[in-house]
């Protein structure tokens, strides 16, 4: 099998557990990123590098992916149809079980919460939209001609090694710096805006359960996300508890509330909680057996216990 871009977070609990199940793994990546989480498995796997972009400029990089003669292709980062496409059409008649990751931004607003796959893809960004565009191809090619694909939507992806999105809706290590040191921090609106995070190692889970069972998620998409979302409320309250500090915690509107934010920071806090994403992965237990082994906190805090662990937070000396 392939997993192309596996040297990634997804990857790094995923090649893992593929490599304990006997599978035969190659790992296509450009070869520059570190790995998030060694592990003694990393010396079965076949690294094949190979920069994506370069290769599909000149129509070569299905071709070299179908010249492994996988069984299975799992796609961590394809980010535009044309990039699916010419990897599908390489691959069509040979794979036996095809998945792309996608992601819940193929919505922006949504109308009911928990939001389910029956809810028609809304993207309110240019990525949200290549991503429902990719997906929307994939399930008719599937329906169409049999193709074997299918889609995943992680929510907001964290563990050890990545910064969480935090409660101010963005990356920002210094909010939970200020909530160890029981600082006072000021919420956007009345702090009721939603995320919803996900563990790589759940996210890895459900590939292996849809690999197990392609008779139940060929042709279909998923969303793949921790049971429950988070307010910014009570994820806040949470990690304040969690520092051992009583909740100190003011709000104010948006607009004025962004001011204290450089232009990237308060945009990249307005892309999440405009969406206030809250999915249902019913979907996922109902027909896989999908079951996440973290809840949104429980990953958080084993992410910023990592940061912490390695001094890339800075905390009172209780947390060090």
């Amino acid at each position: 099998m392939v997993v192309i871009g596996g040297s990634g977070h997804i990857g790094a609990y995923l090649i893992p557990a593929l490599v304990e199940q006997a599978h035969e793994v190659f790992n296509i990546s450009r070869g520059l990123a570190g790995r998030y989480r060694p592990h003694s498995s990393w010396k079965s796997v076949k690294q094949v590098t190979i920069d994506r972009t370069a290769a599909e400029s000149s129509g070569a990089f299905g071709p070299a992916v179908a010249d492994l003669r996988p069984d299975v292709v799992i796609d961590l980062i394809s980010f535009d149809l044309p990039s699916t496409r010419s990897l599908v059409e390489a691959l069509r008649g040979t794979v036996e079980h095809f998945l792309h990751c996608g992601t819940i931004w193929v919505y922006g607003h949504n109308a009911t919460v928990p939001t389910d796959e029956t809810a028609p893809p809304n993207p309110i960004c240019d990525y949200g939209t290549q991503k429902a565009a990719i997906e929307a191809w994939l399930l008719s090619e599937s329906r169409r001609t049999g193709f074997p694909a299918t889609v995943f939507r992680p929510g907001h992806i964290v563990g050890p090694g990545w910064v969480p999105i935090g409660p101010y809706g963005n990356i920002d290590k210094n909010v939970f710096s200020a909530m160890a040191r029981g600082d006072r921090i000021t919420l956007p609106n009345f702090g009721l805006e939603t995320l919803h995070h996900v563990h790589a190692d759940d996210v890895a889970q459900f590939v292996l359960r849809a690999m197990a069972d392609r008779s139940a998620c060929v042709g279909e998409t998923f969303n793949v996300v921790s049971e429950k979302a988070l307010n910014l409320r009570g994820y806040a309250e949470s990690m304040f508890r969690w520092f051992g500090m009583e909740p100190d915690i003011r709000y104010q509107p948006f607009d004025q509330w962004r001011t204290a934010l450089t232009p990237s920071k308060a945009h990249e806090a307005w892309e999440h909680i405009a969406r206030s994403s809250c999915m249902s992965m019913e979907k996922a237990r109902r027909r896989l057996g999908y079951q996440p082994r973290y809840t949104s906190l429980a990953a958080i805090q084993e992410s910023v216990s990592a940061l912490i662990a390695a001094g890339e937070l800075p905390c009172p000396d209780a947390w060090k």
